[in-house]
């Protein structure tokens, strides 16, 4: 049984995304990630939304999982 309150939800900014197939990267390796429930990339304002267990994995194992595709990640 799966229980709600291990899910925390965090968000990233990121440089200008310039092409649409970054969506598609970015929420790729996002969502094959052990404890990722959902990821999504908010093309307009570079941001990246994710929802995740933070039993399964860390908000700096998502960053690091971002930045090793190619999008740095601006301190917020």
């Amino acid at each position: 049984m799966k229980t709600l309150k291990n899910i925390k939800t965090t968000r990233y900014q990121l440089e200008t995304l310039t092409c649409p197939s970054c969506i598609t990267r970015i929420e790729g390796v996002l969502n094959k990630e052990p404890g990722v429930e959902k990821a999504k990339v908010l093309f307009n304002s570079s941001r990246v939304k994710v929802e995740y267990d933070e039993e399964k994995v860390s908000s700096n194992r998502l960053a690091e999982l971002i930045e090793k595709v190619g999008y740095p990640i601006l301190p917020s």
